[in-house]
């Protein structure tokens, strides 16, 4: 299987995204890119529409209109079987681990969407405490080593954006600090990550650039440079 990216510098664009749950209307011209390498937040209040943006650049919300390149694609019309084998790897905020297979079981499950993906070892190279319960069944993982199998388990597909929603919510600050540490592994490693999070203390020294929606429209965009002159209008924004 050929690799799904080109050199190109620009990763992700969102251009004019409106989306829908039924009659429902979520995502009201939503613009943002993201460039290869990079670590973008998408930050605001619940409700504001961040977790939608990331299910609507994998078709998992209803109607969509605008537009959404991936590495130079357009990608609005496509089902999300075939957005997902241009190399998206997503992590939802539940998880999604399988309670009755072991953490191994876990980990080999998703099929590839990409060449290039992490082998095994690799990830337990990573993530050592998965290697230690490896052959234990998902129910008896605590919340923050199932929360490393949600995002080992993408690792193994050959995705090369990441989508991650809210992976700091409810963990211990000691995993919070390791998954820390993994997002810095991975943009070392040259992922392109885009993270949903509601922990501004986890997100701010991660991230490249933050995007604020609010009402399903990006308010600002606050790059690492101006965070310091820009704290009080996120203040404001998100009360952080």
């Amino acid at each position: 299987m050929t690799s799904a990216f080109s050199p190109d510098v620009e990763m992700l664009r969102v251009t004019n995204l409106h989306a829908y749950y039924g009659e429902s209307h979520v995502l009201h011209g939503i613009d943002f890119n993201v460039n290869r390498g990079e670590v973008v937040t998408l930050l605001g209040r619940n409700g504001a529409g961040r977790t939608s943006t990331l299910r609507a650049v994998l078709g998992l919300t209803g109607q969509r209109s605008g537009s959404i390149t991936v590495n130079g694609r357009e990608t609005i019309t496509l089902p999300t079987h075939q957005i997902a084998h241009l190399g998206i790897g997503y992590c939802p905020e539940e998880r999604g681990i399988f309670a009755s297979l072991s953490t191994e079981e876990n980990l080999l499950l998703p099929p590839a969407v990409a060449s290039g993906g992490m082998s095994v070892e690799e990830i337990y190279g990573m993530f050592p405490n998965l290697h230690e319960r490896r052959r234990s069944p998902g129910s008896r993982l605590s919340g923050g080593e199932q929360q490393m199998l949600a995002i080992a388990r993408i690792l193994r597909t050959g995705a090369r954006l990441l989508l991650l929603d809210e992976i700091s919510e409810g963990l211990a600050p000691v995993i919070v600090r390791t998954l820390g540490g993994t997002i810095r592994d991975l943009k070392a490693r040259g992922y392109t990550i885009v993270m949903v999070e509601q922990n501004f203390r986890f997100a701010a020294p991660l991230a490249d650039r933050h995007y604020v929606i609010e009402h399903g429209r990006i308010v600002e965009s606050v790059s690492r440079d101006e965070l310091s002159a820009r704290m009080g209008r996120l203040h404001e924004l998100l009360g952080v």
